[in-house]
């Protein structure tokens, strides 16, 4: 059985170091060399209790196997708060098991609750997996040019 629950904001450094090591699995492959340092100061950041970042985890017989975490963000368009959902992941090991729907589908009933006026989100291109997953649950597709920038 799966459980999905919001990690504490209070929760000690073993917890945060294995939420870390759950989101290796999606950034080791992709991100820098000091990738586990970047997790655990985010981690640390996403936890502070002025923070609007939230993760919820998936856990299956004691082991974390999958993660949502997101921010809450205010908008004109949308006319009071949204969710930007960061990541969700879910370890290799334990995909095809509805754990992602799962995670969504806490973080929907979550922002609901709250009052969050909607849940926007970024995926591939050709994910055709996860784009079936968020078009089943209402999602739809926004067609715009994403920009970044980094100091």
């Amino acid at each position: 059985m799966v459980k999905v629950y919001e990690v504490d904001k209070d929760v000690d450094i073993q917890f945060k170091r294995r939420v870390a090591n759950l989101f290796m699995g999606q950034l080791e492959p992709i991100g820098p060399a000091n990738v586990y340092d970047q997790l655990m100061r985010t981690i640390d950041l996403a936890l502070k209790q002025d923070s609007q970042a939230h993760i919820f985890v998936a856990e299956k017989q004691d082991t974390l196997v999958g993660a949502a975490f997101f921010n809450v963000a205010l908008s004109i368009d949308k006319g009071g708060h949204y969710i930007w959902l960061n990541d969700l992941y879910v370890h290799k090991e334990h995909r095809n098991q509805g754990i992602a729907k799962k995670l969504l589908l806490h973080v929907i009933y979550w922002a609901e609750n709250e009052g969050i006026k909607g849940i926007e989100l970024e995926t591939g291109i050709n994910n055709e997996a996860t784009k079936s997953l968020y078009n089943s649950l209402g999602f739809y597709d926004i067609i715009s040019k994403r920009y970044g920038f980094r100091y």
